[in-house]
């Protein structure tokens, strides 16, 4: 790579270390198509990311976050990350602050659904998209989306994917990753960790946060949204290809997982649309 790249108004001084030479206090940076470079990066501005369409996995620490369409990830400042993503299409909206709010939320990661409200904020703020000299109107209105954020905020806490510390868990996640369609067997998975399946479950729920079946249906309805994103199956098929056998388990553990049934994907889709008309009319502004 080289150096001195540009990337959302940042200049990479050197591989994934961005400086900070804008004067402005906030700035969005919106893109159709999102391609972000896929290794660890790190700056001094808090990140407010709204996945207008597809979604995003964010890599941080620890932690795997699923960040669906319709929905915002806060990341406080200096704290490495990437990002990755095989949505065919990605609509991201990145608001990045230089000073926020001596809170405690602003210290912490938060992923949660997009209310209403915010997100007609978010429309009208996309009229500055890539604008770097800021105005009145523009500091005002994005600070009201900053100090906002706290009481918007119903976080999800189950699209955070947990990655164990201890190594030989890893090989179990991978098993069930690669083969999250089917049961799991827990005295196999033991076998595998070299370990007895009490062992197992006890040291998993320690280490992740989670049992190991609720791991297994994360991961299922993680992938299902996968697949809803990509508009090629009926909630039937999806259903049938996560591992269900029927879609009213899967409907179930999705709403148990998302809050939301899978058939509301549809309002969010609608909801993309006219987010994407509202890009439209901003730029006649």
């Amino acid at each position: 790579m080289q150096n001195d790249k540009i990337k959302c108004g940042l200049t990479e001084s050197k591989r994934g270390e961005y400086a900070d030479s804008s004067h402005s206090g906030a700035y969005v940076w919106y893109e159709k198509n999102w391609r972000h470079d896929d290794y660890e990066h790190v700056h001094q501005r808090g990140q407010l990311s709204f996945v207008a369409e597809g979604y995003q996995y964010f890599y941080i620490e620890n932690r795997i976050y699923l960040v669906p369409q319709n929905h915002v990830i806060w990341i406080p400042s200096n704290i490495r990350h990437r990002s990755h993503s095989e949505a065919e299409n990605i609509d991201l909206m990145v608001v990045l602050y230089k000073d926020v709010p001596e809170l405690e939320f602003f210290k912490s990661i938060h992923v949660f659904a997009v209310p209403s409200v915010l997100r007609e904020m978010l429309w009208y703020a996309s009229k500055w998209s890539q604008n770097l000299e800021e105005n009145r109107e523009q500091f005002y209105f994005l600070q009201a989306i900053l100090n906002s954020l706290p009481n918007f905020c119903s976080e999800n806490h189950n699209l955070q994917i947990p990655v164990p510390s201890n190594e030989k868990l890893i090989p179990i996640c991978e098993e069930i990753n690669n083969n999250f369609k089917y049961a799991i067997d827990i005295e196999n998975l033991a076998r595998k960790a070299f370990m007895s399946a009490r062992s197992l479950q006890r040291i998993f729920k320690a280490e992740t946060g989670i049992t190991v079946q609720k791991y297994h249906q994360l991961i299922r309805i993680l992938k299902s949204i996968e697949m809803i994103e990509q508009k090629k199956y009926t909630l039937t098929e999806i259903a049938y290809k996560v591992g269900y056998k029927s879609l009213s388990a899967f409907t179930s553990s999705y709403q148990s997982i998302m809050k939301t049934g899978p058939s509301d994907v549809k309002k969010t889709m609608l909801a993309k649309s006219s987010f994407a008309n509202s890009i439209d009319e901003a730029s006649d502004f």
